[in-house]
């Protein structure tokens, strides 16, 4: 069944061959409920919130009808799941239902999460449960708040389903996700394992006309590719670090080409930092541990590497030779990002040569004295303030004293941060960057609210007992990570001992 509402398709990746996806139609539900609509995201893609948000748009986002100008498909591809390869995943509970121009120029994928079975799902059921379709709309969205290239939530509903997991039944949902595209790594390793020369040509052309028009001007535009995708990934995975996110599955299935955070599972924030972190119940080695993320990224590239061998040169050890050179760039990349956002948390605007060893102290100080990780970078802010700029007040009626004992607080030894509070300030003293214009990068530099893990949980389990307003409320806190919000400051606070969570699951 067709639907009248108007979806400004303009789909290309369904202009493919055959051999990179199934075309197949969502399968209905019983008793579709709208939970929300991002009414923002919608109107930038050029979509009526207020149609979305009506019986056949509900119909829609549920799987129930397929609108006009739809294109709905099943992209194949393959992985290393946890280090071991598994030659044909795909999408086996969503369905890519087309994409859209938005009123700024950018090509977006809609993609219907949770949405039943396809030839990929492996003897799973392609559903979703409620909590992972919750999870993914506040922290993807959040993510977007943060600054952190992501895909998005445009709208989720509940299926009238239940949904048989390990707990038991469960309230089945479906999560219509958007992202630049939805290809992965894993979809170049499918076409490479299957030795299909013509379909990784095609491909990567496809992704350079998409995401990377620069590189058609490269005398290898392939290499550029390579090289392009991975200062995104270099980039994405440094922001990651800078404000405590775990991914938890960094399985090459999900990283994606565009350098969009994908697929967020058993994703979490540290609350007390530490960096051997590890909160996914299925990473029992700690593979994907939070100091960890970046050599898993240049893993995942170098497979990604890998895959375009036979198009990088007709000979395949110069092939191999421009790609091994190209990956072995990744880790000077990286570390270009991660300690410039380090700095900037820090106030250390303008890096010198010290400064990396300085930052990595200033972690083990932490580590050593089990801080929490966004209040110590949030306190640190407020105190910067307070001494450099009290005039000009963050938080009215703070003064210099406050904001050090809230520091204080934050450790087991209070003498740790006496100790390193004139080492930093020395440093500070060095900054030739404006002080108003420093605080100003430390400000948005340092969230106040991210989406601490008891909270995402308990927003969970009242939506599963029918209560939406702490996701409502939760959702709109997150928005504004980076300003007081002294109507919700009892959001910033990390867990009590009670409420630690330990682990998390991915929901399949």
């Amino acid at each position: 069944m067709t639907s009248t509402l108007n979806i400004p398709f303009d789909n290309s990746f369904a202009e493919l061959p055959d051999q990179f996806y199934t075309r197949q139609d969502p399968v209905p539900v019983t008793a579709p409920k709208l939970i929300k609509v991002n009414e923002k995201l919608a109107r930038l893609m050029g979509i009526d919130p207020a149609e979305l948000k009506s019986d056949d748009g509900v119909q829609i986002l549920a799987g129930n009808n397929v609108p006009d100008g739809a294109s709905p498909l099943a992209m194949v591809y393959a992985g290393h799941q946890f280090g071991g390869w598994s030659p044909r995943l795909g999408d086996g509970r969503a369905i890519l239902l087309g994409e859209t121009i938005g009123t700024d120029g950018i090509r977006r994928d809609i993609h219907l999460k949770g949405s039943g079975r396809t030839p990929y799902s492996r003897g799973g059921d392609g559903r979703a449960w409620l909590g992972p379709v919750l999870r993914e709309y506040i922290i993807s969205e959040a993510m977007t708040a943060l600054n952190i290239p992501t895909t998005r939530a445009l709208a989720a509903v509940e299926t009238g389903n239940k949904v048989l997991r390990e707990e038991g039944p469960l309230p089945g949902a479906i999560i219509t996700r958007v992202a630049q595209s939805h290809i992965r790594v894993g979809t170049f390793q499918y076409h490479y394992s299957r030795g299909d020369k013509d379909a990784l040509r095609a491909l990567a052309n496809y992704v350079i006309e998409r995401h990377y028009p620069d590189a058609k001007q490269a005398q290898n535009p392939y290499r550029a590719l390579i090289e392009m995708v991975m200062d995104r990934q270099a980039r994405l995975i440094a922001k990651w670090m800078q404000v405590g996110f775990i991914h938890g599955v960094m399985n090459t299935d999900n990283m994606s080409i565009a350098g969009e955070t994908i697929d967020f599972g058993p994703c979490a924030f540290m609350d007390t930092y530490h960096p051997g972190t590890v909160y996914s119940s299925i990473d029992h080695a700690g593979r994907y541990a939070w100091a960890k993320q970046p050599g898993m990224a240049h893993w995942n590239l170098s497979q990604f590497a890998q895959s375009l061998l036979p198009i990088l040169h007709e000979d395949a050890q110069i092939a191999v030779g421009i790609g091994q050179e190209t990956i072995d760039e990744f880790q000077g990349i990286f570390s270009d990002y991660y300690f410039e956002g380090f700095g900037k948390k820090l106030g250390l605007v303008t890096l010198q040569q010290g400064d990396p060893d300085f930052i990595g102290d200033s972690l083990k100080l932490l580590s050593d004295n089990e801080v929490d990780f966004t209040l110590f970078f949030r306190h640190l802010t407020g105190y910067t303030q307070s001494t450099l700029a009290p005039q000009s007040t963050l938080e009215q009626g703070q003064g210099d004293e406050n904001h050090k004992e809230k520091l204080q607080n934050l450790f087991k030894d209070s003498e740790a941060l006496t100790n390193w509070l004139p080492q930093w300030q020395s440093r500070q003293d060095q900054e030739t960057t404006p002080t108003e214009e420093r605080l100003e990068i430390m400000r948005t530099s340092n969230p106040i609210f991210i989406p601490r893990n008891h909270q995402v949980e308990a927003m969970i389990q009242a939506a599963v007992a029918g209560d939406y307003g702490p996701f409502e409320q939760l959702h709109s806190v997150l928005l504004d990570p980076f300003n007081e919000q002294p109507d919700n400051a009892h959001y910033e606070e990390p867990p009590k001992p009670e409420e630690v969570v330990h682990a998390t699951f991915c929901g399949t």
